[in-house]
């Protein structure tokens, strides 16, 4: 049951993120452009499993695109807002099918699967 209720949350994320993208009026050739842009983070495992667990968890949080969304309200920088809100729908997706957080004991050894 947990794990259905984190993939229906990573569901909930990715709509909003997409409804405010939307109701900007953002390009959607830069969403489509910029969505997978946070998996180059999985680079990281070419040096080892647990360099690469944190560099690919620091882009798979929401803590980093929460606080770049909440500078492009503070300072008014629209392309700011728009990679913020793409950043999340990334993350968004990502729970919603099931890629979690990972776990130096390998990239396949997630939060999801240990619910």
């Amino acid at each position: 049951m947990n794990r259905i209720l984190l993939h229906f949350e990573g569901l909930t994320v990715l709509g909003i993120a997409l409804y405010f993208y939307s109701i900007l009026d953002f390009s959607w050739v830069l969403f489509l452009v910029l969505l997978l842009a946070p998996d180059l983070s999985m680079l990281g495992y070419l040096i080892n499993e647990r360099i690469g667990s944190v560099i690919y968890n620091l882009f798979h949080t929401y803590i980093a695109p929460a606080i770049l969304l909440l500078g492009g309200i503070i300072l008014s920088v629209s392309s700011i807002l728009a990679i913020a809100l793409i950043w999340i729908a990334h993350i968004g997706m990502d729970r919603t099918v099931g890629y979690g957080l990972k776990y130096p004991t390998g990239f396949k050894d997630t939060h999801l699967n240990r619910v």
